[in-house]
């Protein structure tokens, strides 16, 4: 096999060879002359991979790196896919959830927009290099967030008549169907366009929401994504590939308003804001594992945590400082409070203080999600102890 890098490294005084897996080589980055195809996989966690049918997916983890890493927390879709893009924590990219409080508009948003984006992405990384590329996702709101530097962004939600007479109508957002679109348009792209170097192809988790891995329909939509996959392969035969996913995924029994929780306890605060909450309704209804509580004042904080510890469910309440510690987080755009759910218990708007919710009801957000595939084939890495995140995925390319 024959791979044909430009590198630009440092190498420690004494070192013999380029291996990548010597530890006297250091990394700065490295620059492939072959096609480049990361695809993250929504919600793809490792009970899915275990459980599912993936002839070719398991091939090629077999035959490359593969291990689990952990990811951002929150666990949740924007942060993570940011993470992947920049190769940073979000303290360094600014993207803390799906939701945030503007402090400088002092209203709640959505992390939609690139202009938050405070890291350079792969995109803008390989531009310099004149490598062309191409942001393909399920979700609309990942080319809103993450398009600038790519040569092409497509989204089915955003299909024109071009993509469609391509590859079809797209189908609804909510489906598995979805999915097959975007690998589909990712191989046509593949197919006509050479001059593309770099993919990045983002799946949604709705499946994951709606299916347990066990779930016949959930195995035939990992199976079909896994034919996809070969189709790949095929078609781009020396193309580097890299996997991972954002965060997986598990039943919840209860959602707490935090909000209401704590008005009912004697303690109003300015609002609390799910970091999942985002134009996806139809996945979590809002709820997810982390919720960012904004209080009125500074010497609520004793009284807010102690309150929110007693709440059956409520695992672990960080202060903006432990959590920046903890979880790298961003100072500026985080709550004065960062509250995660046990593994049973999501936060968000709800209609009353707590929710029981059916028994079909998955979602994501906490630290009991963080667990996710990493698959890396057909070009030379650094060890495998390099990885630790999701984030580290794409770090060392461009």
């Amino acid at each position: 096999m024959n791979y044909k890098l430009t590198f630009s490294f440092l190498l420690i005084i004494g070192a013999v060879n380029t291996s990548f897996s010597q530890q006297h080589l250091k990394l700065n980055h490295v620059v492939p002359k072959q096609p480049v195809v990361m695809i993250m996989m929504d919600g793809f966690g490792k009970p899915y991979l275990d459980a599912s049918d993936m002839p070719v997916l398991k091939s090629l983890l077999a035959k490359g790196l593969y291990k689990i890493a952990k990811d951002m927390t929150p666990s949740v879709t924007n942060c993570n896919n940011a993470a992947i893009c920049t190769g940073t924590f979000p303290e360094v990219n600014g993207i803390v959830g799906n939701s945030f409080y503007n402090y400088k508009t002092n209203e709640e948003e959505l992390m939609e927009d690139s202009s938050l984006v405070m890291a350079p992405t792969i995109f803008t990384r390989a531009a310099k290099y004149g490598v062309k590329s191409a942001l393909i996702s399920s979700k609309l709101k990942t080319i809103h967030l993450l398009a600038k530097g790519t040569t092409i962004a497509i989204s089915p939600e955003i299909a024109t008549e071009e993509w469609t007479n391509a590859i079809g109508l797209p189908p609804d957002k909510y489906s598995s169907e979805v999915n097959y679109w975007t690998f589909n348009a990712a191989i046509h792209l593949m197919k006509t366009r050479p001059d593309i170097g770099l993919y990045y192809i983002h799946t949604t988790d709705y499946p994951m929401h709606m299916w347990e891995p066990g779930d016949a329909r959930s195995k035939l939509h990992l199976h079909t994504i896994d034919s996809l996959l070969g189709v790949i392969v095929k078609t781009l035969p020396n193309a580097a590939i890299f996997i991972t996913a954002d965060h997986g995924m598990n039943y919840k029994s209860k959602v707490w308003d935090i909000t209401k929780a704590l008005a009912n306890r004697g303690l109003p605060i300015k609002l609390s804001i799910s970091a999942s909450k985002d134009l996806y309704p139809k996945h979590h209804l809002g709820f997810g594992g982390c919720v960012y509580v904004y209080l009125n004042k500074a010497a609520d904080t004793a009284k807010a945590k102690k309150i929110l510890l007693s709440l059956p469910g409520i695992e672990t309440v960080y202060t903006r400082r432990e959590a920046v510690v903890k979880f790298h987080e961003m100072a500026s755009r985080i709550g004065d409070l960062v509250v995660l759910g046990d593994k049973n218990t999501v936060l968000g708007e709800a209609t009353t203080e707590t929710e029981t919710l059916a028994a079909t009801y998955r979602s994501h957000g906490s630290v009991y999600e963080e667990d996710v595939p990493l698959i890396i084939y057909n070009i030379p890495h650094p060890a495998a102890t390099y990885f630790k995140y999701n984030k580290d995925l794409l770090r060392w390319l461009y």
